[in-house]
């Protein structure tokens, strides 16, 4: 009989949030993957654990996946651990357990932690639908367009930020979400844990520039209906004067894109990437 790959949830800061199922399954393994070793050799010392540990992260998981299914294989457990919270969500360990449950090896849950939960917990917003975006695009306008894809939105979304692109994102989510409510979330369950509500603006004002350190969440509140009404009929207006330019063009999209652009008083480029987003037009036009 194969060994069982168990998925284990670990503090997202407070040590003492490890569960005492999780603590048996770490001590009772033969081996725990780990996102980073130096991180959860500090777990398992301070609960004195003496597991072996190898790491499984971003850059090595593809490598890593053939040694633990040997040892799997072999009959003997093995834990699967990220750095905080939950394996596999916006951490590694999504291909290493679908390999194994490709060979019909028992993967089997230990819940616990979850940073986008934890922020849930604690936002005040409908939680019973929500959307985990994960980290935003690192480029100015990919993030951008992120976020546009998103302003329809109606559940709540929940996103992931690095400290040294925060204030960037918070601007971006400012001018393309407007004074939606939001809730950050940094170093949460830590010594240093904050949370602070209000628009993208107000929380900007809230930092006053100063640099922000720590593991960041925040919740954006979801589109109102009448909200996702008007943006269903501005991207109808769109779509209606985009396909009126393009007959009056002859299907010369170049015309076309130019035609529609002075219509909608936007430049080109704003223009194509709204039809990209509402699905009029997939490949370049060579503007």
């Amino acid at each position: 009989m194969p060994g069982t790959l168990w998925v284990v949830a670990t503090p997202l800061g407070n040590l003492e949030d490890l569960s005492p199922r999780a603590l048996e399954r770490l001590r009772e393994v033969a081996l725990i993957a780990c996102e980073d070793t130096r991180r959860t050799s500090k777990i398992l010392a301070r609960f004195g654990v003496a597991t072996r540990t190898i790491s499984c992260h971003r850059f090595n998981e593809a490598e890593r996946i053939e040694p633990v299914l040997s040892l799997l294989r072999g009959g003997s457990d093995v834990a699967l651990a990220s750095d905080g919270g939950t394996p596999g969500i916006s951490d590694p360990g999504a291909l290493l357990v679908r390999e194994a449950a490709r060979e019909g090896i028992p993967v089997r849950p230990v819940p616990g932690p979850s940073a986008p939960v934890a922020l849930l917990s604690v936002s005040g917003m409908p939680a019973d639908r929500f959307v985990f975006e994960g980290f935003l695009p690192h480029r100015a306008g990919e993030r951008r367009r992120r976020l546009r894809e998103l302003r329809a939105e109606p559940r709540t979304v929940v996103l992931f930020e690095a400290p040294h692109r925060l204030a960037d994102a918070l601007d971006d989510i400012a001018a393309v979400l407007g004074e939606r409510p939001l809730v950050l979330g940094r170093e949460l369950t830590k010594r240093h844990e904050t949370v602070l509500r209000g628009s993208a603006r107000e929380i900007l004002e809230a930092l006053g520039g100063r640099p922000v350190l720590g593991e960041i969440s925040i919740a954006v509140a979801g589109a109102s209906t009448s909200e996702a009404e008007g943006l269903d009929a501005g991207a109808e207006r769109v779509r209606e004067i985009w396909r009126a330019a393009l007959r009056e063009a002859d299907g010369d999209r170049r015309a076309a894109l130019r035609s529609a652009a002075r219509s909608l008083s936007l430049k080109k480029p704003e223009l194509y990437r709204l039809l990209e987003e509402i699905g009029e037009i997939e490949d370049a036009p060579g503007t």
